[in-house]
């Protein structure tokens, strides 16, 4: 969505019901500081209608005087929603089915086909191959579907959650293109940095994809606030407070064993290209 500078004011000026106003017609809106100004911005196309309007003191000053009981906004349907952003249903979908097709990964003979290393079990022990072995056979999908196998239902319930919340915001906000190539892009570096950093070869699930989608709202916000990405401080210090508990090794004392090394690297790919995007679409806007 573009967006154009509908109005400049002093910064004291207070512009709030006139915000509230257009929130509650639905306008997609922001304010920014600039240069000493406080500056509206608003889809290109409305930028005429939003000047008029704000010219015009009684047709907002008699809605501040309201302001005090706002109209409910109904909020889509889950179905509705689903439309919206079928990419993030997509992939809960084939995460769904991967997690049936393994049985929640104890079907190991299904599980060697979605892990990032392929290997053969023989009694109770499994024998895997080297990554260089298996890429050069031509299975590069391993780099990504490990992101897909979940090993329990409260942590396939877990990563499916926040992919929802998190997922929907990024589709509708900057595209599917983008979408995509952050899930993807996250997904297998998320998967080289934990074979990395651990000993342990078999590992999966979607919370490096998670945190990659935490990092790209908190920093994409944070240099280009948008409303989409306005998430609680108190939710982005729960997550970034796991991460720090998951990576000082105490879980391990409760036989909880955590990929914190995708997670670590999923949260820094989120980071990179959450700055970069926002500092790509700033631009756009006050070009326009």
């Amino acid at each position: 969505m573009n967006l154009a500078i509908a109005l400049r004011c002093t910064l004291d000026q207070d512009l709030s019901a006139f915000v509230q106003l257009l929130q509650d017609q639905q306008v997609p809106c922001r304010v920014s500081e600039e240069r000493g100004e406080q500056v509206l911005w608003v889809p290109a196309e409305l930028v005429e209608p939003v000047q008029q309007l704000f010219a015009n003191p009684d047709a907002w000053a008699a809605f501040a005087a309201q302001a005090a009981s706002p109209v409910p906004v109904e909020r889509p349907s889950f179905v509705a929603q689903l439309r919206q952003a079928w990419l993030t249903g997509l992939w809960l979908v084939l995460t769904a089915i991967v997690a049936l097709v393994t049985g929640l990964g104890e079907r190991l003979d299904v599980v060697s086909w979605f892990s990032l290393q392929a290997f053969t079990v023989h009694g109770e022990y499994g024998h895997f191959l080297p990554l260089e072995h298996t890429l050069s056979s031509g299975q590069w999908w391993r780099l990504v579907t490990p992101m897909l196998l979940h090993f329990s239902v409260l942590h396939l319930v877990f990563n499916a959650l926040w992919l929802w919340e998190l997922g929907r915001r990024i589709e509708l906000q900057q595209g599917r293109s983008v979408y995509l190539a952050l899930v993807l892009l996250a997904g297998v570096l998320s998967n080289l940095a934990q074979y990395q950093f651990s000993d342990a070869p078999l590992f999966g699930g979607l919370s490096g994809v998670v945190f990659a989608l935490l990092g790209f709202c908190w920093l994409y916000q944070w240099r280009h606030p948008v409303a989409a990405y306005a998430l609680p401080k108190a939710l982005i210090g729960l997550m970034l407070g796991w991460l720090l508990i998951g990576v000082s090794g105490v879980l391990s004392l409760f036989d909880l064993h955590i990929a914190n090394a995708a997670h670590v690297g999923g949260l820094a790919v989120g980071c990179v290209l959450g700055l970069a995007v926002a500092q790509w679409d700033k631009r756009r806007a006050q070009q326009a």
